[in-house]
């Protein structure tokens, strides 16, 4: 192969299920405007042009291989990133999750900056040794300070300027050009048009702990406004488990389960207000989407979303069904003016902290990138 005259970024992706391909168009978009290009690589899932189209990148491979592909050694992934790396002029990689930056440091010899998207990446010794071993080239992202903080207290040998956070962000303007008005969004739902509802969005998973979201609904339910449901969008395995507990509650009727909605992000402007009810989200995707169409916020206390609510909206602890209740009705009570003064702080904050451009600048402003590329060309 002739190899590329221009210089490129490598970004390695386990996949693009899910939130990842956006993190894929994300990180891409962080080049916007410079000399690079970027060439996205895929190590699961099949080639698909509407993938390709989404990633904002240069160049998109699919390395076409299945979950028990890349299980053990995965020395056939380690080969064909070797092979691609041989033929580009890469300066540096780019790498989602542990598995594709294990790969990455084995198949290149390109400094790579892992990106961590959850909690417990390295809280196992095996990974531990990994990464003293590949220190010297080796940098680590956090999606939020909390997963940067138990990355840190996972390596603490490390200097903290190689283990920092680079939040999560969205193309606020792209986003709210397809988020529909309130009106169409109740259509699309079927949700009745002159209910107060709850909007939560999430898999029916222990993680999202939607149980704790129902017991706080079910406690404000007498103090908020006659006709107010709660809308619940996902699927999982605790749905049946939920179901009953609503039942249990008292609240079947209140309580309308939407199932897995395509391009949920479009709808939100439906909600009165959005709860997020995680546990130890590390970020929390869905709070700027919600931030975005202008709806206040209730979330947990912890991990990532404490970081992304904090000033905006009401936090309450971790599985506090009493609190989360209480800040319901606060929210039920808030008047026009109150919810348009929201919407103009959740637009700052969206802009200085969590815009693609915003996001840009820390980005091109990290010490291990400048010591990398020797406060080389943007």
């Amino acid at each position: 192969m002739t190899r590329s005259a221009e210089p490129r970024v490598l970004q390695f992706c386990h996949g693009y299920d899910g939130p990842f391909l956006d993190c894929a168009r994300q990180y891409a978009s962080l080049f916007a405007g410079t000399d690079y290009r970027v060439t996205t690589v895929f190590l699961t899932g099949a080639p698909d042009p509407d993938v390709a189209a989404a990633c904002a990148s240069d160049e998109v491979l699919f390395l076409d291989y299945s979950s028990k592909d890349v299980r053990g050694l995965k020395l056939r992934a380690i080969r064909d990133l070797r092979e691609i790396a041989r033929s580009r002029d890469f300066r540096f990689c780019i790498a989602h999750r542990f598995k594709p930056t294990w790969v990455a440091m084995l198949a290149t010899r390109l400094p790579v900056i892992g990106v961590h998207h959850g909690f417990g990446d390295y809280r196992r010794l095996g990974r531990k040794l990994f990464a003293k071993l590949f220190a010297k080239r080796l940098g680590l992202l956090a999606v939020s300070n909390a997963v940067r903080d138990e990355l840190r207290a996972c390596l603490p040998s490390w200097p903290a300027e190689r283990i920092e956070t680079l939040y999560n962000r969205i193309d606020l303007e792209a986003l709210r050009a397809i988020q529909v008005d309130r009106y169409v969004a109740r259509k699309q739902l079927r949700l009745p048009e002159n209910a107060w509802i709850v909007g939560n969005v999430g898999r029916l998973h222990p993680d999202k702990d939607q149980a704790t979201l129902l017991r706080g609904f079910a406690e404000a339910l007498p103090q908020l406004p006659h006709d107010s449901l709660l809308a619940i969008l996902g699927k999982g395995r605790l749905e049946d488990e939920l179901k009953e507990q609503a039942r249990e509650l008292g609240i079947a009727e209140r309580v309308l389960f939407l199932g897995q909605v395509p391009e949920a992000r479009r709808y939100f402007k439906a909600f009165d207000v959005f709860a997020l009810s995680s546990d130890h989200e590390p970020f929390g995707m869905v709070l700027l989407e919600a931030m975005a169409a202008g709806v206040p916020l209730i979330s947990t206390a912890g991990g990532g979303a404490g970081e992304v609510v904090e000033g905006l909206g009401i936090l309450f602890p971790l599985r506090d069904a009493a609190a989360l209740g209480q800040g319901l009705r606060h929210l039920a009570a808030l008047d026009r003016q109150q919810r348009e003064a929201c919407a103009r702080l959740m637009d700052e904050r969206l802009r200085a902290c969590f815009s693609d451009e915003a996001v840009r600048q820390a980005f091109w402003h990290l010490p291990m990138l400048r010591h990398w590329l020797g406060g080389g060309s943007r």
